[in-house]
């Protein structure tokens, strides 16, 4: 049922949180910080999906995509039931993981994807906050609350999960309802976490893939620098150096935006004029140009009512981890 990481995943040194517990937690209460190390991810699986008992919170980390292979009804190890297992290597049959046979799907899972397969099934879907209520307020007595917790743990813990909280997908609702942003830390620490786990192909360099996917969630969050850091840093200290050469990426290309719209005003041309003048393609320049201006209408925005009506509106609550 799980998705080990292997010798390789773990070579690529980047923490991130084992579980989404703003989606499978039973209270409002936050934990902060994702954690940055394996005690911390283990301890944050179990208090965060609220396991049942250590094996559930253990088997969880790998979080498969075996798992949701089986929900459509695919076995992963080519169709090798218990029958089919291969003894272990000393040649005594019945012992070792391989003699036990493929492990089954939390039940509770099987339910779920049943109950909505738009959240659960072929495709994930963030989970909006506090999901474990709603299920159990929309299906009373269906679900043990201990095993609820145990399957929305693993759910959130999987691969797959974490790759469309990472793209930065709005979190939904029971009925697939878009129904609150993203935060921009839950992200941040998807995205570390789905690249720990992925293997390398050949020539493939995950670090810079990584860092610019790193930049990438940061301009898309709409925070200044200092903002952002404060809410993704962690005590790891790789990842924080990949932050701050996503930092650093950004502001390099915020530089060369802002030196090619001021020569473009300068020149008094077009912008098709300045491309064809400097050899440079003409969409590639309107977007620089679109880059460059974004801070000075953020900045203006505020001495202009009409332009920001929604100022003084209330900001979604964050009482997640």
């Amino acid at each position: 049922m799980t998705d080990p990481v292997t010798a390789q995943e773990q070579q690529n040194h980047v923490p991130a949180p084992a579980v989404d517990a703003a989606a499978a937690q039973v209270d409002a209460s936050a934990t902060g910080a994702a954690p940055s190390t394996a005690a911390d991810a283990q301890q944050a699986s179990a208090d965060g999906a609220g396991a049942s008992d250590a094996n559930d919170a253990s088997d969880a980390n790998g979080a498969p995509d075996q798992q949701a292979s089986r929900r459509r009804g695919r076995n992963p190890r080519g169709g090798q039931g218990r029958q089919g297992a291969a003894a272990p290597a000393g040649g005594q049959p019945g012992k070792g993981p391989a003699a036990q046979g493929p492990r089954r799907t939390h039940p509770a899972l099987e339910q779920l994807a049943g109950f909505y397969p738009h959240l659960f099934g072929a495709q994930f879907l963030p989970l909006k906050r506090g999901i474990f209520q709603d299920l159990q307020d929309a299906h009373p007595g269906v679900f043990e609350k201990e095993e609820l917790k145990a399957a929305l743990g693993i759910h959130t813990r999987s691969t797959r999960y974490l790759q469309v909280v990472a793209e930065g997908r709005q979190r939904h609702d029971l009925q697939g309802q878009a129904v609150e942003a993203m935060a921009p830390e839950h992200v941040h620490h998807a995205l570390l976490e789905v690249f720990r786990r992925r293997k390398p192909r050949d020539g493939e360099d995950l670090t810079l893939k990584l860092r610019r996917r790193i930049a990438q969630a940061y301009e898309a969050s709409g925070l200044t620098r200092e903002a952002y850091d404060t809410l993704v840093r962690g005590r790891d200290e790789k990842a924080n150096a990949l932050l701050d050469e996503a930092f650093a990426e950004v502001a390099e290309r915020d530089a060369k935006a802002e030196a090619l719209l001021r020569a473009f005003e300068a020149s008094g041309s077009t912008p098709e004029q300045f491309a064809d003048m400097y050899g440079m393609d003409a969409r590639a320049v309107g977007q620089m140009l679109a880059r460059a201006r974004r801070p000075r209408t953020e900045a203006a925005a505020p001495a202009n009512p009409a332009a920001a009506p929604d100022a003084a509106a209330p900001s979604a609550p964050d009482d997640a981890a």
